[in-house]
Formats: structure tokens, sequence, C-alpha cells
């Protein structure tokens, strides 16, 4: 085998020799997958789910530096030497409450979880794992001179994992990052996303009898609700398209006690960072006033924060072309059925045809910002970035469902999952074998974001949250 092909990316019977690998290894990525989603451990309490990936990549012959960034289920598995340095990122938080079977039906796991793969990080840990390593023997077999990276990154549900792997400095020296995300169909993300910034505002006030001396109290819990108050007065003047979401985590202990702590989440959104930071200005002058109002002092806590995400085209180009060679999924009998009865239970009806899962979507260099954030974004603004989504759900499913939850659990994900790593495999030989590719992604980035570009993080220099699901 060769390393280079003709047109300068990697030669297509090395490709082929990657896709029939990892199509050996199905199995076992499959139960490996399975087993991070039978664990389903939240953000930054992943530590078995970190510890299966790092013993599968060190098995490998990666080395490993653990707790990265003050994180301690974060971790960086490397191989090679020199240049170019690629990265692929792998995740593997739950998320809390969705608890779920591997059934097509409703059906609440009883075994003591308190969480669910209803983003699918399971897989997307796994996949990328699967990926790193298929390129980590083609790279040994021909002698292919740079790095491959695999960055272990906690908390991406409301955690910011990989924020604090950009602060750190994680990236500054990479060529480019690869990534992916399970979904419903198969396509390369050109899109944006939206920018997110979340605190928890905390409100102290006095308690008190609440029929007996309610004079003497200050609820509170009042400050909360007054804050929500202005908070939903607030969103006719705003953009459009921005969108603010409350949880009132904390309020109370008994209706006949004043309560003297109250606590609510708040989630900010718009697809321009510089938005979020004139509305949460607001939100907070909003917290105080309402802290004033009702006799209570308030303070909050910045959660995390994210930017809006940076395409790349030539990144995006070349994994759609590898995409289109890789395919989508293909249902067997039993998978169809289950698809059947997932589309029963989804809301309105199953929107998309099962057909699509074997699909692969036409490539859109101009695509819409896609309504959900994440920590990638950071990356994207530091280094060229860019991902794909696959089928490991039926189609028509949302994410952060039970629906998406049981197809995770069962075959469909790991076809998805196995789409997935493939793709990111071929996606990476190419870039270690086409100096052009990376020139052109590089040139890309800087013309998206600008020569005066600096970055600040929307988390500000808070240490990791790694206690926020607690």
């Amino acid at each position: 085998m060769t390393a280079l092909g003709v047109s300068g990316q990697a030669d297509p019977a090395d490709k082929q020799a990657v896709i029939g690998r990892l199509d050996e290894r199905t199995a076992h990525y499959g139960e490996m997958a399975h087993e991070i989603w039978s664990l389903a451990e939240v953000g930054y309490q992943e530590f078995k789910s970190t510890r299966l990936l790092q013993d599968e990549l060190a098995a490998a012959g990666f080395s490993i530096e653990a707790g990265v960034a003050g994180m301690p289920t974060a971790f960086i598995a490397s191989y090679g030497e020199g240049e170019p340095i690629i990265g692929m990122l792998g995740e593997y938080d739950a998320l809390p409450g969705v608890l779920q079977t591997a059934s097509p039906e409703r059906e609440l796991r009883t075994d003591g979880a308190i969480a669910g793969h209803a983003c699918g990080h399971h897989l997307f840990g796994t996949g990328s794992a699967a990926a790193a390593v298929a390129v980590k023997e083609w790279m040994a077999a021909n002698n292919v001179k740079g790095t491959l990276r695999y960055y272990g990154c906690p908390a991406e549900e409301g955690g910011s994992g990989k924020v604090y792997l950009v602060r750190a400095g994680k990236f500054d020296d990479a060529s480019a990052v690869l990534h992916w995300h399970a979904g419903d169909r198969n396509g390369v993300g050109m899109g944006s996303s939206m920018a997110n910034k979340s605190a928890k505002f905390r409100f102290h006030g006095v308690s008190s009898h609440a029929a007996g001396a309610p004079e003497r109290g200050r609820s509170a819990l009042d400050g909360v609700e007054a804050l929500n108050f202005m908070a939903n007065l607030m969103r006719e003047h705003v953009p459009s398209d921005t969108r603010i979401h409350y949880v009132i985590t904390k309020g109370g202990e008994a209706p006949n006690v004043v309560p003297d702590f109250a606590e609510v989440f708040y989630y900010v959104r718009n697809p321009d960072r510089r938005v979020i930071q004139d509305v949460w200005g607001r939100l907070e002058a909003a917290a105080q006033g309402a802290a004033a109002g009702t006799g209570t002092t308030v303070d909050w806590e910045i959660i995390h924060g994210n930017y809006e995400l940076l395409p790349n085209e030539p990144l995006g180009r070349t994994m759609w072309e590898n995409l289109e060679l890789v395919g989508g999924v293909t249902y067997d009998d039993a998978e169809r059925e289950f698809a059947e009865r997932i589309g029963a239970t989804l809301p309105g009806g199953r929107a998309a045809a099962l057909e699509v899962a074997a699909q692969v979507q036409p490539f859109r260099p101009k695509s819409p910002p896609f309504p959900a954030s994440t920590d990638v974004a950071d990356i994207s603004w530091t280094v060229p970035t860019i991902g794909l989504g696959t089928a490991t759900w039926v189609p028509g499913t949302p994410g952060h469902s039970w629906q998406a939850v049981a197809a995770g659990g069962m075959s469909i994900g790991t076809k998805g999952m196995m789409v997935a790593a493939k793709t990111l495999a071929l996606t990476a030989m190419d870039l270690f074998t086409d100096a052009e590719i990376l020139a052109a992604a590089s040139d890309d980035l800087e013309a998206r974001r600008g020569a005066d570009f600096h970055y600040e993080p929307l988390l500000g220099d808070r240490p990791p949250p790694l206690d926020y699901r607690k």
C-alpha cells in the first residue's frame, strides 16, 4: 500500500482497507458504546466512561495525558510526532433524567440510572476512538508522518468542557480538528450554531413562619419569580432569534416557611455571541432589580459559555466526499420494525421517511444556523474544524428525547456510529497526505473570523464547574 494517491489524497485502496478493518470491529465497538450507554454518566462525573476510552486507546499504542485543563475526566491520546497535527473529538456525558431502555416503546430503566444518552455521546466517544485507532494503524503501516490526537472531552451538555481545553491552549498547535454527532440523517454540517451562555442565579432572603410572621420574612423565591417575570417581559424586546430558557432548581422546602434561599438556572442563546453579551447584561440587571424589589440579595455563578460554530468549506468538502464513499445506514428487517414502532411514538408522527437513513444529504456550503449550541464552536474559532452527523436515530427523532436513547442503545445507533468512524478515518487520512487541503482550510478560517480576531471565552476565567451536575 502507498500513503499518497494520485491526487495527493489518501490512496483509494488504503481507504477500502480501513473501511474493511472497521467493519470487522463493528461488534467490538458496538459493545463498548453500549457499555458507556449503560453507565450514562453526567458531565464531569464520567469516570468509568473516560477510563474505558483511555484504556482502548492506550492498548492501541496511544500515549495518554489524563486530567487535562483541570478536568479529571478529560484526556488527550496522542500518536506520532511532528506535523500535521490532526485532532479528533470524543464526548461521553449523558443527560440527567432522560431514562429509557433500548425499547421502541416508552419504558423507563429501573436499574438505578439517573441519566440517559439522549444526545448520543456514547456513540460519539466510541466512534471517534474507532476512527483514531484505524488511522493510527494506517499511519504505522505506511510510515505516515505527523501527529494524531484524540481529545476526550467531558461535559458538553452545559459544562463547556472543550472551552477549558481551548483556554488552556490544547488546540493551539493543531492543524485541523474533526468531529461528528449523533443524528437522524447523514450529512456534513456547514451551518453555524447558536452561541450560548448560562448561570445559576442564587437569591438569599430571610426565613420566617409564612402564616404567623410573614412580615419578618423576605422570600428568596419571590426574588426568583420577580427575575423570571422580568425575563419573560424582556422576550418581546430582544432579537427574534434569541432564546431564553430557565428552570427553578431550588424553590424552598415547605409552603409554611418563607424560603431564605432559591435558585434559578438560565440559558441565553443567539446565533451571534455579541447579541448574547448585550442580552446577558440586561438579565443581570433584572436579577439585581428583582433582589432590590423583594428585599433579598442575589449572586450568580456563570456555568458555561459557547461561541457560535464556524464551519470550514475546504474541510467540509473533503469530509463530504468521504461520507459519499462510505454511504448511509441500511436497516435489516428487525431494525426496520423497530424504526416503524419508534416512528409511531414521535409527536405528530414520523416527520421523515425511513429511507433517509440510507441517504447522504447534499453538500450545502451555505446553511442556516443549527438551532442548538455546542462547545465545539470555541475550537472552530481557534483551528480549522469540521463535523458530520450520521443516522444513529430513526429519521424524524429529535435529540434529547427518549426515542434517541432507545435507538442509540441498539444496532441502529451502532450502524450510524460506524458510518461516522469510517468517514472521520478517511478524512483524517486525506489531511495527513494532502497539504493543500490544510492550507486552504487555514485560509478559510482566517477569512471567516477576520484578521483582528482575539479569542476571549464567554465563561471568563472561572475554573471548570466540576459539581454543576451534583
